[in-house]
């Protein structure tokens, strides 16, 4: 028992040691950014160790939302999804990816940020989570991910899946992605792409420019003076419920959306679909 112990604890340094290296190679000199990375990595690959699907949920908007402040319908597809894996014999993990900080000026200092991805597709933060799910299916063989994003979120998983080309074990659900980054989409036989709810056609996956710039405007400005104000009034709200953008909802109550994602995992994870 204590070989065993003490060569499991030789394969835990082993791992660590790979993780920061790679946290090196990443960040450089940055101490605080390789710590972080490393900590993380180890600690999903631990939790997702024995399971057969990692869930990795890309908030949409700033990328910042904990599960319990998003908008309900996108809440409603993460909690959708993992309902129909719900099944004997399969078991999961959930993660969340936070792209930024979860602060007004967090937000404030990541406006070019944002910017350059939206109009350019540049995310070093997408190169890092590819970086991320190389070493996690390649310590975990038997593991299969999902990228679960909408707006900006299924944009920056659709950035994240380009980066890792065919690397199999990983799969992305996307919804909602704006339309200047459509010329930029890689699809594959692992990604569904969702652009409609089935019920009102969404302006800012469409091409609708004066309704992408209105959603831009919201976003910057219209947002954040709603989020002040309600602070000011004496009831705050999360950011994320200061958007609001009409055919731009994709909520797990939707047929058509649901439908389609049920499909999509049928197909490649053998879920049950009675079961939804």
């Amino acid at each position: 028992m204590s070989n065993q112990r003490t060569k499991m604890t030789d394969n835990d340094l082993a791992l660590k040691e790979e993780a920061l290296h790679l946290a090196q190679r990443l960040f450089g000199d940055e101490a605080k950014k390789c710590a972080s990375f490393t900590n993380r990595l180890l600690d999903i690959c631990t939790r997702a160790r024995g399971k057969d699907i990692l869930l990795i949920h890309n908030p949409g908007g700033w990328g910042s939302a904990p599960l319990e402040q998003l908008l309900q319908w996108e809440r409603s597809i993460v909690e959708g999804v993992t309902a129909t894996l719900e099944q004997p014999g399969c078991s999961w993990l959930l993660t969340q990816n936070f792209r930024s900080g979860n602060s007004w000026w967090a937000h404030i200092w990541e406006i070019k940020k944002e910017a350059v991805f939206f109009f350019k597709g540049i995310s070093s933060e997408a190169e890092v989570m590819a970086a991320e799910l190389r070493f996690i299916t390649r310590h975990i063989s038997n593991l299969k991910v999902i990228l679960i994003g909408v707006s900006s979120g299924a944009a920056f998983s659709n950035a994240v899946m380009w980066q890792l080309g065919g690397l199999r074990q990983v799969y992305s659900i996307e919804l909602g992605i704006f339309f200047p980054q459509l010329s930029r989409r890689v699809i594959t036989d692992r990604t569904l792409a969702i652009d409609n709810n089935g019920l009102v056609t969404d302006p800012v996956v469409h091409r609708n420019l004066m309704a992408g710039f209105k959603v831009l405007i919201i976003i910057l400005i219209i947002a954040p003076y709603r989020w002040f104000k309600c602070r000011l009034e004496g009831k705050p709200k999360y950011f994320s419920h200061c958007i609001n953008t009409p055919g731009h909802e994709y909520s797990w109550e939707y047929p058509k959306v649901r439908q389609q994602i049920v499909d999509f995992l049928e197909i490649n994870f053998s879920t049950n679909k009675s079961r939804t």
